[in-house]
């Protein structure tokens, strides 16, 4: 058996930076400095290494997200504390616990459509834990990412755990976009 060697080979390397190249910095970090590769080593299109196609849909959503800023919103610290303490108040609440993945989207869909239809702005979703197995609940990690969806992105500006009182990490505060003409 041969030993590997340390580091990443010209062709690692290459495939490293097109990948680096096609995220998004963490907010505060600088994007770190990749090899370019060389026109000798890269030779022909058709013989440069491609991309997965799991990278390219991984770049299609970070330039995506870089086209709509409050796609993954979250709420700001002075309002989560207003919510947490109860000097703004939750103008709805639903709760997905017992619910299967389909009957929590369209419950979910449901309520946010109604709530901001009426012109709530700040709810509260119930998820529950989900302490089965282990592991988290399927509903508490979904629900955020649900709010990615076009289905939800057009209703829902931001999303934050909630306060322990409130549920805590099976809770999310969620807040509603502003209907176009609303007072301030």
């Amino acid at each position: 058996m041969s030993r590997r060697s340390k580091g990443l080979t010209r062709e690692d390397q290459i495939l490293w930076s097109k990948i680096a190249r096609s995220v998004v910095p963490m907010r505060g970090k600088a994007v770190p400095e990749v090899p370019q590769e060389d026109d000798a080593v890269a030779g022909s299109e058709a013989t440069a290494p491609q991309l997965p196609q799991v990278m390219a849909d991984a770049r299609d959503r970070a330039q995506a997200l870089r086209g709509h800023p409050q796609q993954h919103g979250v709420i700001d610290r002075p309002t989560r504390k207003k919510l947490a303490k109860g000097r703004l108040a939750i103008e709805g609440k639903v709760d997905l616990h017992g619910m299967t993945q389909m009957q929590a989207h369209g419950t979910l869909l449901s309520f946010l459509h109604g709530a901001y239809a009426q012109g709530r702005r700040h709810v509260l979703v119930v998820t529950g834990k989900g302490s089965s197995m282990g592991s988290d609940g399927i509903l508490r990690r979904q629900v955020p990412q649900w709010f990615a969806t076009p289905a939800f992105r057009g209703l829902v500006s931001g999303h934050e755990d909630a306060a322990r009182h409130h549920g805590g990490q099976g809770a999310l505060y969620v807040r509603l976009r502003r209907r176009p003409g609303d007072a301030l």
